[in-house]
């Protein structure tokens, strides 16, 4: 039978949803929260919390428990063995581990108000009916729904008939090592050929892993376990995690009519630095704050119209990041970058700028880099045979 009283459903209990949930119930909403897993649970990520996104986190959920975090203020810039570069003191990094992280979003948002429905599986699910059914038997109902469940979106495939673009998702490879944390993060800039390598100190120990384009970046696995050897960690001693992630195709139109996606479920990942959970806990906000908008004006279909205006930032700067990601990837450009990289503490500064949220994308002169790339080009091919 339906339960009746829900203003909103908000599918994914990760950050993009507990955002939404928190904000959607402190707005006066009935929510409820759903997600097949039960918290905490774990969640493959880097779980690096970039200044940006720890202020995201701020706003919305309030001051976080400082034991969540690592806070790594030294970052070194690397190809294969070689440093590039390292800056110290660099603005802080908030590492952490998703499985704590999460679970105090999501606790946050259940003391606002949200109904907590976690650790119970959907068995179907009509996001444009506004309807969802348990494993259980029960029917939830609201007249808007917010899909924050992930790369594997299953409200995204309900909408389009896929979550992600094959053509276009990510794949990532990642590994614990115990012990104590690292003295710097370290962002290796040529672990794959359209990715890059990451290892990063934890309270525990670090978060190791490599991750690009899943159809460009091809044996992944052996490729990881020289990577990891390269560093001192012997494969077969960690236990080695693979998942999809986006890659900065993010969807032009996040939903339809009642039905907004938010997060990863959107594909809103940074393809140059990685970030996501800055735009998670953004998007999920702006979801929230769409849906409440729409439903004051008796018009739950305006939703998406009202998310779409309020995300055109987001979407602005994650198309600048694919323009740049085509030209830091390119195998004529990118020994050039690298070396102009290693040269300039100006371009590593820029670069943590941007993940830190101090400047965008629009900051760096697009249109002008883009003219210094063609005549990159231009003069290459004259020069070839």
């Amino acid at each position: 039978m339906p339960q009746p009283g829900f203003d909103v459903l908000v599918i994914g209990a990760g950050p993009a949803g507990s955002a939404a949930a928190i904000t959607a119930a402190r707005g006066g909403l009935r929510v409820a929260l759903l997600d097949k897993a039960a918290f905490p649970r774990e969640k493959l990520c880097g779980g690096g919390v970039t200044a940006r996104a720890h202020a995201y986190a701020r706003d919305v959920f309030g001051d976080l428990p400082e034991a969540l975090f690592h806070v790594s203020r030294a970052v070194r810039f690397s190809s294969g063995g070689q440093t590039l570069g390292q800056l110290d003191p660099a603005p802080p990094i908030y590492m952490t581990m998703r499985l704590g992280f999460d679970a105090e979003l999501r606790a946050r948002a259940i003391a606002a108000g949200a109904v907590d429905l976690c650790g119970q599986r959907l068995v179907d699910c009509a996001p444009e009916a506004g309807r969802v059914t348990l494993a259980g038997g029960e029917s939830l109902t609201a007249p808007l729904v917010i899909g924050a469940d992930g790369v594997h979106s299953g409200v995204a495939r309900a909408l389009f008939g896929r979550a992600q673009d094959v053509a276009s998702i990510g794949f990532a490879l990642e590994a614990e090592v115990p012990g104590g944390p690292g003295p710097v993060t370290d962002l290796d800039l040529t672990a794959l050929p359209w990715g890059y390598g990451w290892d990063f100190p934890k309270p525990q120990g670090r978060t190791l892993g490599i991750g690009g384009i899943a159809v460009q970046d091809k044996d992944l696995r052996p490729r990881f376990h020289d990577w990891l050897r390269a560093r001192g960690v012997d494969p077969a001693s960690v236990k080695i995690k693979g998942h999809h992630l986006p890659s900065g195709a993010s969807r032009a139109v996040p939903g339809r009519g009642a039905v907004l996606l938010a997060g990863d479920a959107a594909g809103l990942v940074d393809p140059i630095t990685g970030e996501g959970i800055a735009w998670a806990i953004l998007s999920g906000r702006l979801a929230a704050e769409a849906a409440a908008e729409a439903l004051r004006a008796g018009a739950p279909r305006s939703a998406l119209a009202r998310y779409q205006a309020r995300m055109e930032p987001i979407r602005a700067e994650l198309s600048r990041a694919r323009f740049l990601a085509q030209v830091v990837y390119h195998p004529l450009l990118q020994p050039r970058l690298l070396r102009a990289l290693a040269g300039s503490d100006h371009l590593q500064r820029r670069y943590l700028a941007l993940l830190a949220g101090e400047m965008d994308y629009a900051d760096l002169g697009l249109r002008r880099m883009a003219g210094v790339v063609w005549r990159v080009l231009r003069g290459h091919g004259a020069r070839s045979p």
